[in-house]
């Protein structure tokens, strides 16, 4: 039995490795850190075929970015002594309750209000600096596809909900605009995705520019 954190996580890739070999499946290099990551996260090797990189995300960094997620679950996954030692923070606007009673009003997810709001309170952070994270709701990158066709531009989008309904299509939608207005955007394709995958590509990037 391995008990020690770094050999159970060293055993893992050295597992993700062998059966993507096995699979015939050779992960981009400037990406594999991520794509392994997610992999070992949720144990679901579909994402070496689903995940596409829009644009140079590989040139994307975090120092002294503002992480935005769609739910508190990506917040609390994503690993706290890394942003801090790369001057970045995170926060989310799902649960505020001005982000509710708006929604509410204005009869829109939360998702949707929730991304206006970031965007508004934080406009110096909008201008450059700031990563927005989508593990849940496809509502949001339809959102901030408008937003962008606006003028917002944010540093790297990550575009990974998970669900049947709205889904493909926001991921499809979201990727096509970054495309063409040159954003860095991370996608998992398909219905997969989740606020966990959100939070292991967001770690990835984070462990993997500590590194450097």
């Amino acid at each position: 039995m391995i008990l020690d954190p770094k050999e159970i996580e060293k055993k893992s890739m050295e597992i993700i490795d062998g059966r993507l070999h096995d699979m015939g499946l050779k992960l981009p290099f400037e990406y594999e850190h991520i794509v392994r990551r997610v992999i070992h996260t949720t144990a679901d090797f579909d994402f070496a075929k689903n995940m596409c990189f829009v644009g140079e995300v590989s040139k994307v960094s975090l120092k002294n970015a503002l992480i935005i997620t769609d739910t508190n679950m990506t917040l609390a996954g994503i690993s706290k002594p890394g942003i801090g030692r790369l001057s970045a923070r995170a926060d989310c606007y799902m649960a505020k309750e001005a982000v509710a009673s708006e929604a509410k009003a204005l009869g829109v997810t939360r998702a949707v209000v929730s991304v206006r709001h970031a965007i508004r309170e934080n406009k110096e952070a909008a201008e450059g600096s700031m990563v927005y994270s989508v593990g849940n709701a496809p509502t949001a990158l339809f959102e901030l596809c408008d937003l962008i066709e606006k003028g917002f531009r944010p540093r790297l989008v990550i575009a990974t909900p998970v669900g049947f309904v709205n889904v493909t299509e926001a991921k499809e939608a979201m990727a096509e605009c970054c495309r063409i207005h040159d954003i860095p955007c991370i996608v998992a394709y398909g219905n997969k995705g989740g606020s966990t995958v959100a939070a292991a590509i967001i770690n990835a990037m984070i462990y993997k520019e500590i590194e450097s």
